[in-house]
């Protein structure tokens, strides 16, 4: 096994990427106790994206995280967090690594505060995409985690793409790779391709599959949030988290709606809960 030794960050904190149901305290609690039970959990892996970066996530049919993988936007780092791993005082070192190869990240032995567990942190390795094509694990002292079924390649290549991408400059607010918005679950979800607006305040959104892109007046470029998609385009509901919030978005059918600014008419209605706030809009088709 080659071990590579990675210098010491000073931030293991991964932002924005928090479940989007309950507390801060309640995600750490559930995330442990899921991670625990990991080797009798259903378990499948998830790409989850907010303005603070990317991160491909190892869930639970309840949404609780074995094992999260993020790159925050700008950085050419990769953290590793495990909610399980309980921290130890005098190890500094976690070890994530797929068959016979493992990188060795920088662990505060105090453990991780705000998402529970510990947390390894190093830079992004040059054969990351080659890594997570097979089975992945981490190590931390005595204790393991994995090995874990390797990602579905769609959200591999997408996760490594932003990954690369983010290194230089924030997530482009292009749209995902298709292969990616378009599956779930390891099967296809439609195109879902429609523009919803809304006014008081000001917002946008645009949907592909089950990728949203939402914006507003200080974010004009739009951020993309990746969501779980059930329903119809007309009666559809997009459901994920952005900057540690719940972010849900519910369509309708109300042929006339109208944005209350001008005199189009929409075919269909909308409700977006995002920030601890309910908004409502109109939406077409693209």
């Amino acid at each position: 096994m080659r071990i590579a030794t990675l210098p010491m960050t000073a931030a293991l904190l991964i932002s924005g990427c928090s479940e989007p149901d309950g507390s801060e305290e309640n995600l750490v609690r559930e995330n442990a106790d899921v991670a625990v039970a990991a080797g009798t959990a259903a378990l499948r892996w998830d790409l989850q994206s907010s303005g603070e970066g990317v991160a491909l996530a190892l869930l639970s049919e309840g949404r609780a995280t074995a094992i999260r993988l993020f790159c925050p936007a700008r950085d050419n780092e990769l953290l590793v967090n495990v909610p399980a791993f309980k921290p130890i005082g005098s190890e500094e070192r976690l070890s994530f690594g797929s068959g016979g190869e493992a990188f060795a990240l920088v662990a505060d032995p105090r453990g991780d505060a705000r998402r529970g567990g510990v947390t390894g942190s190093g830079p992004i390795p040059g054969n990351l995409a080659a890594m997570i094509k097979n089975p992945v694990s981490a190590s931390y002292g005595a204790q393991t985690s994995g090995p874990h079924a390797a990602p579905p390649a769609d959200l591999a290549s997408a996760f490594v793409a932003a990954c690369s991408e983010g290194a230089a400059e924030p997530l482009p607010p292009q749209p995902a790779p298709a292969g990616a918005c378009l599956i779930q679950d390891g099967k296809p979800v439609p195109a879902n391709r429609i523009r919803a607006i809304g006014t008081e305040p000001f917002w946008g959104a645009r949907i592909e599959g089950r990728c949203v892109t939402y914006s507003h007046p200080e974010d004009q470029q739009g951020t993309r949030v990746w969501t779980r998609f059930g329903g119809t385009v007309s009666n559809g509901n997009w459901s994920g988290a952005l900057g540690g919030s719940p972010f849900v978005l519910r369509t309708s059918p109300a042929p006339g709606c109208s944005d209350g600014m001008s005199d189009n008419r929409y075919p269909i209605a909308v409700t977006l809960t995002v920030n601890g706030e309910q908004r409502t809009g109109c939406a077409e088709p693209l």
